[in-house]
């Protein structure tokens, strides 16, 4: 089973951008060397705790610095961009990075209504619509050379695209254009196994994909002490508390005590969206996957993890390979 890491470039309490953008090309350089698959960015807007906002630049960046791991984008917010505009970007990077680049869609807007005006686009209501457009601008070029506008770098390129979601439209999507679909479960899990089921039951083959292929996100705070890895995921669980509460920053700085800090209903709220994680030290990490992968049979999983503390993130990264490339070889034997 493939494993792979959703990264959103966080800037830490205390930290900049800069250094944000320098730790996720020394993370994507780690997981190739730990064995992961993909390195996906995200694209938020309007947020100083994440540095991905120009996601089509930082994956270019991020494949400059590797070799091998797919890059890509886990998503670009298509509302967001003419289909035009994203096709050109990606054929760009699948030119310069040939079968490494990866083009995950969702049709959230990255950020709240003062963003997409900002953004001057108004919203798409017609995200299939804009998937297909895409389909058609990166597929096989027209033989009418004036039958359509065309993406000069793109067509011909036939960058993967992926449905990425939180809600039975994207998988029901995704099954009816015979795509790959990821979903958010890393943070909204409520849908999961019915967004799942749908999926695979009514997945129709494709000319990117003949069976269907699932991606599960699942948050990891691993550490060798297992009271240290709880305390790591306390930025995660600070971050998300304020996130919700519309007063978005920095990634917060650990702490030792969570609910003096948020509260404890906020806590046990902040608990529910993540529950799809895996937290505590290796061996207590290696059950927790295993429960996840048993109860939903990922195709594919990815991991993200918000932690402040640089050297641990990349820890955490290093023990979830161990643990996942270590049970593929396992079932293999």
């Amino acid at each position: 089973m493939k494993y792979s890491v959703l990264d959103l470039s966080p800037v830490p309490e205390g930290s900049t951008a800069s250094a944000a953008i320098a730790n996720s090309v020394e993370l994507a350089q780690k997981a190739e060397s730990w064995g992961y698959h993909r390195f996906w960015m995200a694209e938020h807007h309007n947020m100083p705790g994440i540095a991905s906002a120009a996601t089509a630049v930082l994956i270019g960046h991020v494949a400059d610095a590797t070799s091998t791991i797919r890059v890509g984008a886990g998503g670009i917010m298509l509302p967001n961009h003419a289909p035009l505009t994203v096709a050109e970007q990606f054929g760009t990077l699948a030119t310069m990075h040939p079968g490494r680049i990866d083009l995950g869609l969702g049709r959230a807007p990255g950020g709240d209504m003062a963003v997409m005006r900002a953004l001057r686009r108004p919203g798409s209501d017609d995200f299939p619509a804009d998937v297909v457009e895409l389909q058609r601008l990166l597929g096989e070029p027209d033989p009418d050379p004036g039958a359509a506008v065309r993406a000069h770098p793109g067509e011909g390129t036939h960058v993967p695209l992926w449905i990425l979601g939180s809600s039975l439209f994207g998988a029901q999507l995704a099954a009816h254009l015979g795509l790959p679909y990821a979903f958010a479960s890393h943070f909204a899990p409520e849908a999961l196994d019915q967004a799942r089921d749908i999926y695979r039951a009514r997945f129709r083959p494709s000319a990117q994909l003949d069976r269907p292929h699932f991606m599960l996100a699942v948050n990891v705070f691993a550490a060798d002490d297992a009271g240290e890895a709880r305390r790591l995921r306390t930025s995660m669980q600070q971050a998300f508390a304020r996130l919700r509460q519309g007063t978005p920053g920095r990634l917060p700085r650990p702490v030792d005590d969570i609910d003096a800090e948020i509260g404890a209903a906020t806590r046990r709220a902040v608990d529910q969206a993540l529950r799809i994680s895996a937290t505590g030290a290796p061996d207590d990490v290696a059950g927790q996957l295993d429960a996840l992968i048993r109860e939903h049979r990922p195709d594919e999983l990815i991991l993200t993890g918000q932690i402040h503390d640089h050297a641990a993130r990349l820890r955490s990264f290093e023990i979830a390979a161990d643990i996942l490339g270590n049970r593929d070889a396992t079932l293999a034997a």
